[in-house]
């Protein structure tokens, strides 16, 4: 919106800077962590007047998660607001990539908010029907994948890039679509699996998206991308705008989900945060990057589904408890200490994923 201003008014005087992504991208940081700061405290008031018992706290999860009872949910409203904001605001909304990834993430955002209301009104940690989310979030990332293979580079379009080897593409053909699809739901589930501690999602998706925004900062120029090497998407340098939004956001929710918690992300938050960073991978062509990048993750995903098999083929379990982070929990280390550890292992799997940029 500011750039159409600043567009009209021919970018005079200070109103050049507009014209640089880098300076919007600060400027939507900045909006998203005042917009945090501003409404952070009404909207927890509210939400805790609204759902007078708060989150439901799981009988066989972790005790020390009772203690947390009563703290309200959906805290997620708060990172979508600055989000939003700060992107409809900074970025230039006649970029196709924005749009998908916008779609993307309040779309996701509309399905968690959903399972958080039932969950609340009901008092029960059964929201939304497992299958029925699933579905909703298969048809959001089938009209995603389908909207970014439109809109790649037709050397681009149902191609997989690989990191490290230089030039590899894979043609996919039509199986392109699917697996987009999976890469978009799978990232959404595995950061909503990942929400189970105070600050223990926010700041790896944080770091996720600083590292896949200045990707697509880099693939969207040609001068990075013939220097690095990298498959030169056209536009995708914009969405370094969206994730500087989701950066300021989460700082603005994490200043009150720090331990104690003040509020819990929920679903609200959690879907969306990961269903725009898997979108991001599948505009930005590095989708096998945001494995390594999302690694925490992964890792989360992966010892639900490994717990799961396991235990109905031999009765036993592979983890005391799944996710992983509770397991951890089981075998005694303290909430914080967990999370300050999968914070650092997040940062080096970032900086892992940004190094494939060079690698080639």
């Amino acid at each position: 919106m500011l750039y159409w201003l600043a567009e009209a008014l021919g970018f005079a005087d200070g109103l050049n800077l507009v014209r640089y992504i880098t300076f919007r991208a600060g400027g939507a940081l900045l909006t998203a962590l005042v917009f945090g700061f501003i409404f952070g405290r009404p909207l927890i008031a509210l939400l805790r007047v609204r759902q007078k018992k708060g989150q439901p706290i799981r009988a066989d999860g972790p005790q020390g998660h009772m203690a947390k009872a009563g703290t309200p949910t959906m805290g997620g409203l708060l990172i979508l607001g600055g989000l939003l904001l700060a992107t409809f605001l900074w970025a230039r909304l006649d970029n196709a990539n924005v749009w998908i990834v916008l779609g993307v993430t309040a779309a996701f955002g509309l399905i968690g908010f959903a399972d958080d209301y039932a969950k609340v009104t009901r008092q029960s940690s059964r929201g939304v029907p497992g299958r029925v989310r699933f579905l909703l979030g298969l048809a959001v990332a089938a009209a995603a994948a389908w909207a970014a293979a439109a809109f790649h580079p037709a050397a681009l379009a149902n191609q997989l890039a690989l990191p490290v080897f230089k030039d590899a593409l894979v043609d996919l053909g039509w199986f392109y679509i699917p697996f987009a699809m999976v890469v978009i739901v799978g990232a959404a589930n595995a950061v909503n699996l990942t929400d189970g501690l105070d600050g223990l999602a926010i700041m790896p998706a944080m770091i996720a998206a600083g590292a896949l925004g200045i990707i697509a900062y880099a693939v969207g120029r040609v001068d990075f991308s013939q220097y690095l090497e990298v498959h030169y998407v056209p536009g995708a340098g914009e969405l370094l705008v969206f994730t500087a939004g989701l950066i300021g956001g989460g700082l603005g929710f994490l200043w009150y989900n720090a331990p104690p918690a003040a509020v819990f992300m929920g679903d609200t938050g959690s879907l969306a945060l990961g269903g725009a960073l898997g979108a991001i991978a599948v505009v930005t062509k590095h989708e096998v990057v945001l494995a390594i990048v999302g690694g925490l993750f992964v890792v989360e995903a992966l010892s639900v589904i490994i717990q799961v098999i396991y235990f109905r083929r031999t009765g036993r379990r592979v983890f005391l408890m799944a996710p992983i982070h509770h397991h951890f929990e089981k075998k005694g280390w303290a909430e914080p200490q967990i999370v300050i550890r999968f914070w650092i292992i997040a940062v080096i799997l970032a900086l892992v994923g940004l190094a494939t940029l060079k690698l080639r």
